[in-house]
């Protein structure tokens, strides 16, 4: 899973605001004809339940000036941090003496006073409005005389959307503006039904990659997933939060960011704070034009993005970082080198690409008197980007690929500065003086330091070798990256699981072996048989690779090549649950709560495999070996044996397994379900409880956990429950009744057995 970041949801204008809504709200259930209200008022329009207001907001990029927008208005949030998800005409502003109305001609009116004009209108006088609500999920309705919606906020997205909000093709979100300039940042569906974000018009820089039938339209779910949906409504492509199905979060949104992400946030009432699930360019950097014309996108040593100008051209403003090359230089020109940098043209962002060598990419740059800049991709594709104009970005990490080179003109002077790495491929126009003299005493001491230092290489070589080796063996895992399959998986060579894990030098686990990736992140590289069918391995790491939930292990990559099967998964500190079951020191860490929580994880897991993602997955092999726990103790699910043709119903028993092994911490053995249903029984569920919990046990949660378990047991599969009723009863919103015997075969009733009482 990637790393989350909590974030204060404010922008710099409709976030990072104060919200000019006043302390008495009109909660009324339908607004009238004819109600207004203004800045200087002391009323606003709110839902029933109170969760969502509607009013002036006051911008603080524009003094004086204010929106009309619809903001959180729940008591659990507090003010400052009540978030603007919708706002009428977008970037409308008005002065403090304007008023909103909805007209007795059924019409909502935006009227700015101090210009005398109505900035924004519904147009919908035609429309036979009689009244008007804001509903509890935050969407503006109008209603005609028979309380049926002839307009809606929902249907006018400014850069927001709300659970239950659908987004279709003739929509758009547009990220806010800053200090009164219009965002280029738009989000859009495509006629197919693809999601885009877009820069300007022009530039699609993410976009939802559905390969299969064409969307009807997005929505965001109530929990936390974002979904294309095709004509039968019918989800056929989707994304989910970091919380997805977490029934402890009550306000959720997806916002088009002023920095060109699309992130869902989610209220996250422990911290009191909005925090940002998930995103949609992981890489910031990568977001087209983040740094606009103020330098190229590096990551600082905290982890955030920042723009440098490592090319600043002399007459360039201290805000603007423009190509240091013209056209007329008087005494020639040359190419600066910019290692692991990807440089783009930015206006125009139209850059002239072909596949030549890396030679001849500097080679042509210095030909053309308008090139200003070449960036060349070293991934393969041998793609040779030519600019031809001084504004231009890009972003740069240690792990690209790609390497750049920027034209400089040269000035008269012997020697380059230092910083600057030059290709000198045109010959400037200046001459060195050199002494003729030879110098014997010059060529001694240059002999003897040459002597030394080679004596010193020497003494050092076999350190130096061991390091050497392992930068080449980062720099060679660090090519896997381009290697990516279709769903982002990095696709490795055995030679190169072999440099990553030091040649299976720490094993971890049953043919588990710990890995570190070239950009220092920690793997877990799982050895499979080497006798699995290849179309076999590649189907379940497909299905794999494309299914994502907070409690199942990510698969980062995998080696399929000659007889090696492997599967590389992000890397969990604590290791598996079974080895905390099996170490008596380890199993202290595992509390009554964290035994009970790892349960619900895993059953959550498993229900989302079973029946929320776009085909039926089985996971096959179940078991506490296969649940690893993060440096938090959260449980994820890892080794889906996908493709196998597994039932829900042997996930569902090897579930129940589990529960009783967790509980009892003691190994599986052909008696232990049969000693723990006869303690149950008998009424001393307490002696099932493992004996080395030194906080106690819950025994009404005790009670509730074994009985699901038992009737998970059950050897007729109709009687077993699915995994959605087991994650309801472990989250205590489901009654469970007391389960027979597992170990017990009963057929169903059928119309013979059914006798009527009188």
């Amino acid at each position: 899973m990637l790393e989350l970041k909590v974030f204060i949801v404010y922008t710099p204008f409709l976030l990072n605001l104060f919200i000019s809504f006043l302390l008495f709200p009109l909660v009324i259930s339908q607004i009238p004809l004819g109600s207004k209200f203004s800045p200087l008022e002391n009323k606003f329009w709110v839902s029933l339940n109170g969760d969502f207001a509607l009013g002036f907001i006051s911008r603080t990029d524009q003094p004086n000036l204010y929106n009309v927008g619809i903001r959180f208005n729940s008591y659990a949030i507090p003010v400052g941090k009540q978030t603007v998800v919708w706002v009428a005409g977008a970037d409308v502003t008005v002065s403090n003496k304007s008023y909103f109305q909805l007209s007795q001609a059924g019409n909502l009116l935006l009227f700015d006073s101090l210009k005398g004009v109505t900035v924004w209108s519904s147009k919908t006088s035609h429309l036979s409005v009689s009244s008007a609500v804001l509903h509890d999920n935050g969407n503006f309705v109008l209603l005609d005389i028979n309380k049926l919606p002839v307009w809606q906020s929902f249907d006018t997205p400014s850069n927001s959307l709300l659970p239950g909000q659908n987004f279709s093709v003739l929509q758009t979100l547009r990220a806010a503006s800053r200090n009164s300039i219009s965002s280029y940042y738009s989000l859009c569906m495509d006629v197919s039904g693809q999601l885009q974000l877009k820069w300007e018009s022009n530039v699609i820089y993410w976009e939802s990659k559905l390969t299969s039938r064409l969307a009807r339209q997005a929505v965001l779910t109530p929990d936390g997933a974002l979904q294309l949906l095709d004509t039968g409504f019918r989800p056929i492509w989707s994304m989910f939060g970091s919380d997805h199905n977490d029934s402890s979060i009550k306000f959720r949104f997806l916002r088009l960011d002023v920095d060109g992400n699309l992130r869902l946030y989610s209220w996250i009432e422990s911290r009191k704070s909005w925090k940002s699930v998930w995103q949609a360019v992981d890489d910031q950097c990568k977001v087209f034009a983040t740094c606009d014309h103020c330098g190229i996108c590096v990551f600082s040593s905290s982890g955030s993005p920042t723009c440098k100008c490592p090319f600043k051209s002399s007459t360039a403003s201290n805000s603007t970082c423009l190509a240091p090359y013209k056209p007329e230089c008087d005494y020639g020109s040359t190419m600066v080198t910019y290692e692991h940098t990807f440089l783009y043209g930015l206006y125009p962002p139209n850059d002239s690409i072909t596949q030549t060598s890396l030679q001849q990419c500097k080679s042509s740059c210095l030909k053309d008197p308008l090139c200003t800049a070449v960036t060349f991709t070293n991934d393969g594709t041998a793609e040779c980007r030519m600019k031809k104009t001084q504004y231009f970005t890009g972003y740069s990490d240690p792990s690209l690929v790609s390497v750049s080179f920027v034209r400089i003109c040269l000035d008269p002077v012997a020697v380059l500065p230092m910083d600057k790495r030059v290709t000198p491929l045109s010959s400037p126009p200046f001459y060195i003086k050199r002494s003729r003299e030879f110098c014997f005493r010059c060529l001694f001491v240059a002999f003897s330091v040459t002597f030394i230092v080679l004596f010193v290489i020497q003494l050092g070589i076999g350190f130096c070798f061991y390091k050497r080796r392992r930068y080449f063996v980062s720099q060679k895992a660090s090519l896997a990256y381009s290697g990516l399959n279709s769903n982002g998986l990095i696709v490795f060579s055995h030679s190169e699981i072999k440099d990553l894990t030091g040649n299976f030098e720490q094993q971890i686990g049953p043919k588990v072996f710990k890995g570190v990736l070239s950009n220092n992140q920690l793997v877990a590289i799982k050895q499979l048989q080497e006798n699995i069918e290849e179309r076999k391995f590649r189907c379940a790491v497909s299905v794999i690779g494309s299914i994502h939930h907070k409690n199942l292990l990510k698969l980062v990559g995998y080696c399929c090549e000659s007889n090696y099967r492997l599967l590389v998964y992000e890397f969990a500190e604590n290791g598996s649950v079974n080895k905390h079951i099996e170490d008596s020191n380890l199993a202290k860490k595992l509390r009554w709560s964290t035994r009970i929580e790892i349960c619900l994880s895993v059953a959550r897991a498993i229900c989302y495999l079973h029946s929320e993602c776009r085909e039926f997955v089985s996971h096959g092999n179940l078991k506490w070996e296969n649940v690893v726990l993060d440096e938090e103790l959260q449980a994820k699910v890892s080794e889906i044996a996908a493709c196998n043709g597994g039932v829900a119903e042997r996930d569902v028993e090897d579930f129940g397994k589990m529960v009783v092994i967790l509980l009892s911490g003691k190994k599986e053995d052909e008696n232990l379900i049969e000693w723990a249903y006869n303690e149950w029984f008998n009424g001393k569920a307490e002696r099932v409880a493992d004996r080395r919990l030194e906080k106690g046990v819950n025994l009404e949660e005790l009670e509730r956990v074994l009985k699901i378990a038992f009737w998970c047991l059950q050897v007729d599969k109709w009687m077993k429950p699915s995994m959605e009723e087991v994650v309801k009863v472990l989250e205590g919103t489901l009654s469970v009744d007391p389960p027979p015997p597992p170990f017990v075969s009963r057929a169903p009733l059928t119309g013979k057995d059914v006798v009527e009482s009188d």
